[in-house]
Formats: C-alpha cells, sequence, structure tokens
C-alpha cells in the first residue's frame, strides 16, 4: 500500500493557485458533495463548527471519492488535536491564531515524529493505511502539510519570522479575526484592512511560502492578483442559506 500523494501541497510548492471552500456544516454529505464539485480543496471546520473526531473521520472517508484535498482546522494550535487528526489520515491541516514563530514551530513539531518532532506514535492508524504502508513513520511528512492562519495585528508584525519558519507550507490570512482586532469589527472589507491583507501576501510569497485567505466571491480574483495561492470563494453554510432564502422568496412573492 503507497502512503497517499497530497496534491495540494505540491500545487503550492509549484505556485499553482488552488481555489477552495469552507464546509462547517459538520456532515459527510456535505463533505462528499463539495469534494466533487470542482474544488481543489475543502476545509473540514471544527473551530467554529459543531465538528468533533468521529465526524471528520466520516468526512474524510466520504470525500475519498472527490477530487478536492481535505484540509481540517482543529480548534486550536493544540499537539493532542493534531495528533488526533493526523492519525485519522489528514495531511493538511490550518492551525488558527499563531501569534508568532515560536508559535509556528510549535505547529510543525506537533506534525512531525522524533526526532524532527513530537508527534506521538501509532503503529496502525488510518493514516498509515492501517500498518500497511510501508515506512509510513519515516516518510509521512513529505506529504503533510502545515497552514498556519494568522489572524490578529500582532502576528502580522512577526509574519516575516512566522512565514521563515522551516516546514510552514502556508500562512492563511484570517480578515474577520483581523479587522476586528484592527478595530472594524464586521468590516472585512475596510481599506485598512485590504491595505494589510496586501502587504501581508507579499511578506508571506517574499519569504517563498504561500498565502491563502477566505473571502467573498467576487474578492478572489483582488486576492489572487495580489499573490494568494489559495483562496477559499465560499461556504457551504453561506450556499445553503442564501439559496433557500432566494428559493423561499420567490414564492413568497406570488
Amino acid at each position: 500500500m503507497e502512503l497517499p500523494g497530497n496534491a495540494f501541497k505540491h500545487a503550492l510548492r509549484h505556485g499553482r493557485r488552488q481555489i477552495g471552500i469552507w464546509s462547517s456544516l459538520a456532515h459527510p454529505v456535505a463533505a462528499e458533495i463539495l469534494a466533487g464539485a470542482g474544488f481543489d480543496w475543502v476545509l473540514l471546520d471544527t473551530e467554529h463548527a459543531p465538528n468533533e473526531l468521529p465526524m471528520v473521520q466520516a468526512e474524510l472517508h466520504a470525500m475519498a471519492g472527490g477530487s478536492a484535498t481535505p484540509i481540517v482546522r482543529p480548534a486550536w494550535n493544540d499537539l493532542v488535536l493534531v495528533k488526533r487528526y493526523l492519525d485519522v489520515g489528514a495531511q493538511t491541516l490550518l492551525l488558527p491564531y499563531v501569534q508568532s514563530a515560536a508559535e509556528a514551530r510549535r505547529a510543525v513539531a506537533s506534525t512531525r515524529y522524533p526526532p524532527r518532532g513530537v508527534r506521538g506514535y501509532a503503529g496502525a492508524s488510518r493514516a498509515s493505511g492501517y500498518g500497511r504502508i510501508g515506512g509510513y513513520h519515516r516518510r509521512a511528512e513529505d506529504e503533510i502539510c502545515v497552514l498556519v492562519q494568522a489572524e490578529t495585528r500582532a502576528a502580522l508584525a512577526d509574519l516575516d519570522a512566522i512565514a521563515a519558519v522551516e516546514g510552514i507550507d502556508g500562512v492563511f490570512i484570517g480578515p474577520g479575526d483581523l479587522s476586528a482586532d484592527m478595530g472594524h469589527l464586521g468590516d472585512t472589507r475596510h481599506p485598512e484592512v485590504w491595505e494589510a491583507i496586501e502587504d501581508a501576501a507579499r511578506r508571506i510569497r517574499a519569504a517563498g511560502k504561500a498565502p491563502g485567505i477566505l473571502v467573498g466571491e467576487g474578492d478572489a480574483e483582488r486576492c489572487f492578483a495580489m499573490g494568494y495561492l489559495f483562496v477559499a470563494v465560499g461556504s457551504d453554510v453561506g450556499i445553503l442559506t442564501r439559496g433557500a432564502d432566494a428559493l423561499a422568496a420567490k414564492f413568497r412573492q406570488r
């Protein structure tokens, strides 16, 4: 049994833009639908969604037949959470609220086995094909993609050092929390926020890493033009809400 490749990680390494979508519905059917829709990646959220480990494992199973790479966002940059999501087969993680290079190094260490890190050893996890993937523990990090989320002024102040950390594949800018921390709560399109977003992309690219962001559909091309490489252009909750509201409104007007 072969170690699965990480198409998303290798696309970022070669500078190919990756279009994604957020999944907060916390259900394998939703994940399966999104995985086959044509996106490059689907973010399975556990930070701001009622998603837990067994549910995420079911979502990963459901996505196996699709073309999109699953990305799991743990609720926190936590060694135990990282270990558990890696063991059930996640290969790409987005770690929230990383404020410094030291925290970025801890994020990377959580995904590496000793002596390069502190990931706990499991002999027959789903990630290793239940023990069928030869040499998994020596080769796993080759296909693990580590993304960290910079979403405060403090994180932006240390952004160059965060992006320079070995083992970080990409840095994701969180416009919602960033705008709040900048004094513009709820106004992610404030000019000061956009100035920070553009500056962040430049600095992340200068460090040789991939910048990412979640924006509305109308701002995606603007972000790609700034140099962002992986951009989420919507969410399953947003699609369902807008679609349901529009359909109901159509018939209420009759």
